[in-house]
């Protein structure tokens, strides 16, 4: 059996595998975020990265069998990666951006498999799943008065993009291309597809402490 640690703060995340019925612990990173990377495919799956490894280094001698999930979200929009806004300007300023136009939202994940080497499993030791999805998001034109009075909702602010499409920002989404959960930050389906393959079935593992 494995203990599933997610390497992340985030209420989304969480929200998400709690509705999927996995047996979970939120761990948190604290990782300087600052990565000077242009591409957002790779920019995702850095920083996915040194989530999972700054945590997985905090369970160096747990001797149980651990799957570590790390994830980062960044949302695209004509060459300019933006993550969360700074404070009120700056979230009008996205959303200005992203009204009436496309937009792609990439999340990066990193897993980390730690296989107990007293344990009888037929693979003992270490290694790490890293990928990135993308889903293209299409928003209605919206107008001044509507964005104020979303970024004043308060919604905005620890959101990459400066919005929420599980929150009151969903009335204003035209079309999605790709995954639902991918834009709320966690491919949940994605990550569930790379565990199998590794002969892990993490609905399996049911509700623990979260």
């Amino acid at each position: 059996m494995y203990r599933i640690i997610l390497a992340s703060g985030s209420p989304r995340r969480k929200e998400i595998m709690n509705q999927m019925g996995i047996g979970f612990e939120t761990v948190p990173s604290y990782v300087n975020e600052d990565i000077k990377e242009s591409d957002p495919s790779k920019l995702v799956e850095a920083l996915a990265s040194v989530k999972a490894k700054e945590v997985a280094g905090r369970f160096a001698d747990e001797r149980e069998n651990l799957i570590i999930i790390g994830a980062d979200t960044v949302v695209y929009h004509k060459g300019q990666v933006l993550g969360k806004p700074k404070d009120r300007d700056d979230a009008i300023r996205m959303l200005n951006g992203l009204s009436g136009d496309i937009h792609d939202v990439y999340t990066g994940v990193a897993i980390i498999i730690r296989r107990n080497k007293s344990d009888n499993a037929d693979i003992n030791g270490e290694e790490s799943i890293v990928f990135n999805v993308r889903t293209r998001v299409s928003v209605k034109l919206l107008s001044k008065e509507e964005i104020e009075d979303y970024v004043d909702s308060g919604e905005p602010y620890d959101k990459a993009g400066a919005y929420a499409i599980q929150g009151e920002f969903g009335i204003y989404i035209k079309e999605i291309q790709g995954d639902y959960y991918n834009v709320v930050g966690f491919p949940i389906a994605r990550i569930y597809e790379e565990l199998l393959k590794k002969g892990i079935n993490i609905k399996k593992i049911k509700k623990g402490i979260a």
